[in-house]
């Protein structure tokens, strides 16, 4: 079944769960954001292929094929044309078709994939999850967990969760960002940032 749902093209996307900080000031996005937050509604994160984030007249940017909802967690209005939103990831989807819309904002027809299924994270990858579990346990020690940028609650024992949290921080191209974005087995996903680590170490 296909949705069609406001999409905002960013170069870096989002990984369900994950946090997404930005900085609106754009006609087209003021208005979107505005009637996200007012009606509880999330839009679509999509990664841009080619193109640019800024509005250029007669481009159509080209969008990868999988991107998620971004559901605003806080809301600030600076001033009457400039908000500050914190998102958090929600559901990946497909993307079918892109069509111009109100204000100019794309939209897109999409279909939802089905959320991680809960998978343990097995012993093997164990010290993964200890890394970023010192990371979280030391912001917390210093009074500053409010400063990672990562939401509560910490799964560190799920694959999906854990994977999503590396692949969201990897310094790595788009390309294979989105690869680990359209994985739909958690434990393969968490083996594909287990071995992009092992490749920057």
């Amino acid at each position: 079944m296909h949705h069609t749902i406001p999409l905002f093209p960013l170069s870096q996307g989002l990984f369900p769960d994950g946090m997404l900080s930005l900085q609106i000031f754009e006609v087209r996005y003021l208005d979107l954001i505005k009637r996200c937050q007012q009606q509880q509604l999330p839009f679509g994160v999509a990664w841009i292929k080619e193109g640019s984030e800024v509005q250029v007249p007669g481009q159509v940017p080209s969008l990868h094929s999988v991107g998620c909802m971004a559901h605003i967690r806080e809301f600030e209005q600076l001033q009457p044309t400039f908000y500050r939103v914190v998102c958090q990831g929600g559901l990946r989807f497909e993307l079918h078709d892109v069509q111009p819309g109100p204000y100019g904002v794309w939209q897109g027809s999409v279909s939802y994939l089905p959320q991680d299924p809960e998978v343990e994270l097995p012993a093997s990858l164990q010290a993964h999850a200890d890394r970023l579990g010192k990371v979280i346990a030391s912001a917390q020690k210093q009074g500053v967990i409010d400063k990672l940028p990562i939401f509560a609650p910490y799964l560190l024992d799920q694959c999906g969760w854990l994977a999503n949290r590396y692949a969201e921080a990897l310094p790595i191209t788009a390309e294979p960002k989105l690869k680990l974005l359209s994985e739909q087995d958690p434990l393969k996903r968490m083996q594909e940032v287990s071995l992009l680590l092992q490749e920057l170490e």
